[in-house]
Order: structure tokens, then sequence, then C-alpha cells
């Protein structure tokens, strides 16, 4: 009997699936889309079954864990906000453009709130710069995660991008305005089916929370990380608000307070920032940054 070499006494004791996957071949007459001969985990048309609905969150929430794993990541600031807020060179040129063809005064002012509101895609790719760059000299570096899509989430996506750094892009299927923004690390650019898991893994990893001006998406992401933070569900974190005017108009939080529907301490769960630097300012009063000692903590709720 031949002897076995260390090769073959190391190998694996089954093949993988990925190997059993390949290796796997129809058999006529067990061939086409109605055979039930195909692996399980190979079959689309049985994993997509209602009853399987189990089975897909759970694939939804353990891939963007094991890659994010995989790539040491551990602490991350998400950054929230409108898809339709435009950079400020883009929102310029609509309004110019539409302006030379003496567009009618509606279409003009909305325009011009558009150059205005650019300015908060400029602060989210300014302070993604700079949480990119200033983390480096960190023990854990900070990762910037956005929802993937175009707007103020490309903004964050972006500003990490210029300078040499990774991102992550969360991005969930909708009929529109949801496509993944060309500044995503690809090894860190997700699509999600199920809302719920993506919002667990904004919190996840995240060290704070930074919400520019947004509409229905946004305010939905903040106020379950708000909920989250009042009830106890999880840790406190700093939860940043971009422009005091905007979210002031939007949201009477004093009025909340004075019907007793949250207490006076609730209003202590986020701040309001006007810029990158004071924003970034913020988090290192916060978590001692720029100290000897200070360094972002890592969750330790991870899957």
């Amino acid at each position: 009997m031949k002897a076995l070499d260390k090769h073959e006494l190391t190998a694996r004791n089954f093949p993988s699936a990925q190997e059993e996957a390949v290796t796997a071949r129809p058999v006529s007459p067990y061939e086409g889309p109605g055979s039930a001969y195909r692996l399980a985990f190979t079959d689309t048309d049985f994993l997509l079954r209602d009853d399987l609905r189990p089975v897909r969150m759970q694939l939804e929430l353990l891939k963007p864990e094991l890659i994010q794993r995989e790539r040491g990541i551990e602490s991350t600031i998400v950054i929230f906000g409108s898809a339709r807020i435009p950079p400020a060179d883009v929102a310029q040129q609509l309004l110019a453009e539409a302006q030379a063809r003496a567009a009618n005064p509606a279409e003009i002012k909305r325009l011009e709130t558009g150059v205005a509101m650019s300015r908060y895609y400029e602060e989210a790719r300014a302070f993604a710069r700079i949480v990119t760059e200033a983390s480096r000299s960190l023990q854990q570096p900070i990762v910037v995660v956005t929802g993937g899509g175009p707007g103020i989430m490309e903004a964050g996506n972006r500003g990490a991008f210029e300078v040499q750094g990774q991102s992550i892009g969360l991005n969930i299927v909708l009929p529109h305005e949801q496509e993944p923004n060309p500044y995503i690390t690809p090894e860190l650019c997700f699509q999600f089916h199920y809302f719920a898991l993506r919002k667990m893994h904004f919190l996840m990893r995240s060290i704070a929370l930074v919400c520019f001006p947004g509409g229905f998406g946004t305010l939905d992401e903040l106020f379950e990380m708000l909920t989250l933070i009042q009830t106890g569900k999880c840790r406190r974190r700093p939860i940043l608000l971009f422009g005091r005017e905007f979210w002031t108009r939007l949201v009477n939080f004093d009025l909340l307070v004075e019907q007793g529907m949250i207490s006076p301490q609730d209003l202590n769960l986020f701040h309001f920032v006007e810029s990158a630097e004071e924003a970034w300012a913020l988090l290192q009063s916060e978590y001692g940054l720029g100290t000897a000692d200070g360094h972002p903590p890592v969750p330790n709720d991870m899957i």
C-alpha cells in the first residue's frame, strides 16, 4: 500500500462546498430548471422560496459581518443624509443652465435651494477626509460607512477615496435613487434586501452617527438610532446633526419636551454641528483622540 504524503495527511477531511459546487454536474435527464437534483446551496429557485426567508436574513446578516471581520474593520463612523444633495459645482451648473434658458421662477428657486444645500455635500466630503486621515495614526483606524448611494452618501465615500482610504457602502434594492456610487471600496460594497438588517449593520461597529439633512429615509435612520439609545437597547455614542437651522425647523424638539413626549435629558442624545472640523473636534473630545491613551472603542456586540 502506497504511503500517504504529508499533504494528503493534512488535507481537509471533506471537500468544501465551493469545490462541490464546481464539480457537481447536471445529469441527464435531471437537467433544467424544474429539476430537484441541484445542490441546495446552488439552487437559486429553492433559496428564493418564501419559506427560506429566515435563511436569507441570516445570510444578509453574515456576509457583511464576515467580510468586515476578515478585513480587520472594528470601528466605523456612519454618515447619513439625502441622496438628492449634489456637489457644489454640479448644483451651480444646474442653476446657471436654468437661468440661461429662462426657466420658470419655481425651478430657479428650487435650484437656488440646491446650491445652498450643496454645502452639506462638501462638508460630508471634508468630514470623511478628516476621519480617514486623522484615524490612520490610531491603533484601530476608523472606517467611514454610508448607505452607498448618491448625494451625501457619495460625498462620504468620496472623501475617504480622495485620501486613499477604504470606505463601506451599505446599498439596498430600491426602485430609484439607489445604485452604488463610484467611490466605495469594491470589496466593501454590499447590497441589502432587508432594511432592518442594513440598519443593524450601520450600528454594529459604529462609534458615532453623523446625520446631514435628508428626507424620509434619513429621518427613519436617525430616529431609530435615537430610539435605540434612548431606550437602552444599544450603548450611547455621539450623534451629530449637521445644520442646526435645518433640524430645528424640521423637528420641534422643544415642543416634544414641553408636551412631555420626551425628557429634557433626551436633548443631550445629540449635538448640532456646522462644519467638518467642528464635528471631528467634538469626536476627539468625546473619545480623547489625540491624547496618549485616546482611542475609539471597539464594539463588543459583533456577531
